[in-house]
């Protein structure tokens, strides 16, 4: 009996040194994913940017040409893009997305465009409307999130949506991701200047010059600007897509990490019982062999 509590602490020792190799492991691997994901973040961003600019430039000369992509108009039916990852152990990252749908949305009359493999399958066991999915955030492509939301535009156009809502992680450092819900359409031109001045990262290197009043458009600003919608909506969702993924290695790296620290806690103090179990378990047999042979004279 008396090995019984030491070879129970060894059990429960070697099973978190088990866990905590796959947890450094995934650390590691989140941490590789990382580096490469905010490149690719980055890299994303100079043309959304631009398209940006040029939508605050024509904005003010098509509200009234232009009213079906900026008037509110009765909702019946909403989208949302949700961007969620493609695996779990992320911390609350999948998690918080799902719930500010869940918090916000009307089942009976709202559908979802879900990003990423978590997201197709919790939005498809919720029962919600799919018109369109992507399967992968890690593996999206600009041209495939083009078509989807040149989908989406056309169903608004036709009034079989009234609102699309994007819902995202921005990543803003390895330690701090914060969820974005952003209302696509209708437009709202005015606060698009307040948006985080985007805009004064792609040109602030620029020398900034005085704007003209009045622009001329070829062929027209009518025609630029609903190009423009197609092109910025598409890039705006892609740069949310690429920010989402780098947030959900950021994620999985620091939950990795903290349970890869804790596993190390718990081993510490696993040592120290295990020490004192053992040496608890030595006295006594010692105490056992002296009794023994006390008895024997």
């Amino acid at each position: 009996m008396s090995g019984v509590g030491t070879k129970e602490i060894k059990r429960r020792k070697n099973s978190i040194e088990n866990t905590r190799q796959i947890t450094s492991a995934m650390n590691l691997v989140s941490s590789s994913k990382l580096m490469k994901a905010r490149e690719k973040a980055e890299k994303s961003k100079p043309y959304a940017y631009a398209l940006y600019d040029m939508m605050i430039n024509t904005g003010a000369d098509v509200k009234t040409s232009c009213k079906e992509f900026v008037e509110k108009r009765e909702v019946k039916k909403r989208c949302f893009i949700a961007v969620a990852g493609d695996r779990g152990l992320a911390g609350g990252y999948n998690v918080n997305i799902f719930k500010s749908v869940m918090e916000l949305r009307d089942s009976d009359k709202d559908m979802v465009v879900p990003v990423g493999k978590k997201a197709c399958e919790y939005f498809t066991k919720k029962g919600f409307e799919i018109p369109y999915k992507i399967e992968s955030t890690e593996h999206c492509v600009f041209e495939e999130m083009y078509d989807i939301t040149q989908n989406l535009i056309k169903l608004y156009e036709d009034k079989e949506i009234d609102e699309i809502y994007f819902i995202y992680t921005k990543f803003r450092s390895a330690l701090i991701q914060t969820v974005r819900f952003k209302r696509l359409f209708p437009i709202e031109l005015e606060m698009l200047k307040k948006d985080e001045k985007k805009s004064e990262e792609s040109s602030r290197k620029k020398e900034v010059k005085k704007v003209e009043p009045r622009r001329q458009y070829l062929p027209s600003a009518e025609a630029l600007f609903k190009r423009l919608i197609s092109e910025y909506t598409a890039s705006q969702v892609y740069n949310g897509i690429r920010e989402s993924f780098a947030s959900e290695q950021a994620s999985r790296r620091n939950a990795m990490q903290s349970a890869t620290e804790s596993a190390d806690d718990m081993l510490n103090k696993l040592e120290a019982e295990y020490n004192r179990a053992r040496q608890s378990s030595i006295t006594r047999e010692i105490t056992e062999i002296a009794g023994g042979a006390e008895a024997l004279k």
